[in-house]
């Protein structure tokens, strides 16, 4: 079998077995981008309200969670509670952040639900699973270098690397090395 001939199959089987995780990532790694604009794992929800702690003790922090959590119908398990200063109660719920002012009253909640597809697909792209997803991953982007590679040498002659294909790909090693001039 010819090498070209060999070069196009393991290129078109590659890329066929590639096709479902680059979707992913391409869409994960818009989302991830522009993180300093939104949340691209969780949707924050911002809610002030208030709560009656009449009859508490206030040095009693844990009548008072009670109370609070009892009061905004928080029934999420509960991983810790702490004074800030002595007015301000923070109350730490699965996927909520409570903040009490214990002299008015008045709550600040932040709370968190995951993004559908995009909380998966970016825990998957930033490695949070470690172990042998990073054997997968890393097996992945090298299977993108083959691809690259491979790409190059499909096309013959002018359409190819050793016409247009050449500048091209001068372009593709410009355009970064360009970015890293200008920002540092």
């Amino acid at each position: 079998m010819k090498w070209r001939k060999f070069n196009i199959i393991i290129h078109r089987d590659l890329g066929y077995l590639c096709f479902g995780l680059t979707i992913i990532y391409a869409i994960s790694g818009v989302a991830v981008n522009h993180i300093q604009d939104w949340n691209p794992t969780y949707v924050l929800e911002k809610i002030v309200s208030s709560v009656n702690l009449a009859g508490i003790e206030s040095a009693d922090n844990e009548a008072l969670t009670s109370s609070v959590l009892e009061q905004l119908g928080e029934t999420s398990e509960l991983k810790n509670v702490y004074r800030q200063d002595a007015d301000t109660l923070k109350i730490f719920v699965v996927n909520n952040n409570i903040t009490v002012d214990l002299n008015t009253g008045s709550v600040f909640q932040e709370k968190s639900t995951k993004r559908p597809f995009l909380y998966e697909a970016n825990f998957l792209h930033l490695n949070h699973p470690k172990k042998l997803w990073t054997w997968f991953a890393d097996l992945y982007a090298v299977s993108l270098g083959l691809l690259a590679v491979s790409g190059l040498f499909i096309l013959k002659g002018k359409k190819g690397l050793a016409g247009r294909g050449k500048w091209l790909v001068g372009v593709g090693f410009v355009i970064p090395l360009f970015f890293l001039w200008l920002y540092s």
